[in-house]
């Protein structure tokens, strides 16, 4: 077994990071949409109440899964941090890109 191939990526590390904050930013725009559309502000689906419960569970199965699989493979932690957040990010960047496009409700 190779052991240059078990140590992490420092840069890794960061990469994961910044798809963290890309995460988090996307996922406060995602809300901020939907309380906007609650409000009769923001135009969105009817279904968006129960889209927005049902894919959370969704996209955490999928990351836990994926992370899982990583695991097993006898990945190194940045890679089986990458695998669990992949879905995650993958959701809320889809989901901000949906709703943005919809724009204000217009009466």
């Amino acid at each position: 077994m190779k052991y240059e191939n078990m140590l992490p990526d420092p840069f890794a590390y960061l990469a994961n990071t910044v798809q963290v904050a890309h995460m988090l930013a996307e996922a406060q725009m995602v809300v901020g949409m939907r309380l906007m559309g609650m409000a009769g502000i923001w135009s969105v689906p009817q279904a968006e109440d129960s889209r927005m419960v049902s894919e959370k569970v969704q996209a955490v199965t999928r990351s836990a899964t994926d992370a899982g699989a990583a695991m097993m493979r006898g990945e190194t932690p940045d890679k089986i941090t990458a695998a669990a957040i992949k879905p995650l990010r993958q959701k809320t960047r889809a989901n901000a890109k949906r709703l943005g496009k919809r724009g204000l409700k217009r009466s």
